[in-house]
């Protein structure tokens, strides 16, 4: 349940909000007031919470994630390997996986999430062994347990090894059975109104496991039922050569021609675009989510953030896979990103805010939106409190700039739609310890 009373959030150590030194209200899920520094509420009846040793930033958003690899962080076949072998190491296990092992991986990506200040998730769910059919309404009984706003893909492969894709035979599907499921999720599960805690998109794996005839039909089936499209893309040089061998073309001409450059698609990654393809996907409205660690773990190369954002376009954070990131913590993304982009592009040009923004506002105009991401009067009360008191934040003079200068990796509570689901550095009713013992059993009968 939302607050059944406007509660304010008085006098905040910091925050990211114009004008809100004196902290915000929120009433009914949403933000009804700023108060300046030294105010009083306007809004009558409220009751405090005390937030002077909390830094108030808008709820996080992960753009990008494949919640099932938290079964397989660092495991040894798959190390030291860039992406097209790695994912040869990988296809094989996660084709094991069951309904359990999935509820489990599920659970431990999204708790880590949530205590990282993490209020709005997507994930990329692609692997679809026999048994296993049912992943995303898994997904979804897993995200209202907790209480998480999710968008979640209904992700796809059937280009098979013997078809000349990466994948092998026993993890794909055919083209009926996708789109059939895909139809089924949305009309189940796909919420369109504003403040939706479950919504639904549309996702082909990627150029080089998914045929063109699967991403018109998608491109197509997304179209008819008003929902948005997300893919990897230009993710490395491996797939542009396949793309250019394959199709004859760089992966944004197969991608337009696929019938997706326009605004209901995000792209993951992004890495490989020249300027004038950033001009095109600027132009049409085009996003893509950054994923800094996953890029960095598996060699893959560097998004041109600032250059995406100079032409047009907006840009958000994910954390993606947990094979290759090998951690579910968006926070330490945005510090990953922050320090990867100012390698890049030089002291100058890119900030804390800078960071900060690509995983609220930038995130929240990859899956379409608006009403999140940020701490404003109308807004979706979906926040996340941290707070200052390890050792690695002594002596840090700018409250906001501690949390990416120093490393902020845990928040002390979390906020979505008005309603604690983070509370003193924990979830409230999950048992951490037990839940680390199901994620080790599984992780093990998946390895052996």
């Amino acid at each position: 349940m939302t607050t059944p009373v406007p509660l304010w959030l008085r006098n905040p150590l910091g925050i990211i909000a114009a004008s809100a030194e004196g902290g915000v209200v929120i009433d009914g899920g949403r933000i009804v007031e700023l108060v300046p520094a030294g105010g009083q509420p306007a809004t009558p009846g409220c009751t405090i919470f005390d937030a002077s040793a909390h830094v108030v930033t808008p709820g996080l958003i992960n753009t990008h994630h494949h919640f099932y690899q938290t079964l397989t962080r660092a495991l040894p076949s798959s190390l030291d390997r860039t992406l097209f072998p790695w994912l040869q190491a990988l296809y094989p296990v996660w084709a094991r996986m069951t309904p359990d092992s999935l509820e489990t991986a599920v659970t431990v990506a999204m708790a880590e999430l949530l205590l990282s200040g993490c209020t709005t998730t997507t994930d990329h769910h692609y692997v679809f062994p026999p048994g296993l059919e049912h992943a995303i309404d898994v997904e979804v009984d897993v995200a209202r347990r907790l209480g998480q706003r999710v968008v979640l893909t209904r992700g796809s492969m059937n280009l098979s090894q013997r078809d000349g894709g990466l994948p092998p035979d026993e993890v794909v599907q055919d083209e009926d059975t996708i789109l059939l499921d895909s139809e089924r999720l949305v009309n189940s599960f796909h919420d369109p109104k504003p403040d939706a805690m479950v919504q639904i998109a549309l996702a082909p794996c990627s150029p080089f496991s998914v045929t063109r005839g699967l991403m018109r039909s998608t491109a197509e089936l997304a179209a008819k039922l008003n929902v948005r499209l997300h893919t990897h893309l230009a993710e490395t040089e491996d797939e542009v050569r396949f793309c250019e061998q394959t199709y004859n073309c760089r992966p944004l001409d197969y991608l337009e021609d696929c019938g997706w450059l326009h605004d209901r698609s995000w792209l993951a990654h992004g890495i490989h675009f020249n300027p004038a393809e950033v001009g095109r996907m600027a132009k049409a409205g085009v996003t893509v989510s950054h994923c800094p660690c996953s890029n960095q773990i598996l060699a893959s190369g560097t998004c041109m953030v600032c250059d995406m954002e100079q032409a047009g376009m907006k840009v958000g954070l994910g954390v993606d896979g947990s094979a290759s990131n090998n951690a579910s913590n968006l926070m330490q993304e945005v510090r990953a990103a922050f320090l990867l982009q100012r390698s890049r592009y030089g002291a100058d040009k890119v900030s804390h805010h800078d960071a900060l923004r690509w995983a609220t506002e930038g995130s929240a105009a990859c899956i379409g939106r608006p009403e999140l991401g940020r701490i404003a009067v109308g807004q979706i009360a979906d926040l996340a409190l941290f707070k200052l008191d390890e050792l690695r934040f002594a002596g840090a003079a700018d409250p906001v700039a501690a949390l990416v200068l120093c490393g902020a990796h845990r928040a002390d509570r979390v906020m979505v739609g008005g309603r604690w689901v983070v509370e003193d550095g924990a979830i409230p009713g999950l048992d951490l310890a037990a839940l680390m013992q199901r994620q080790d059993h599984a992780m093990r009968s998946l390895a052996d």
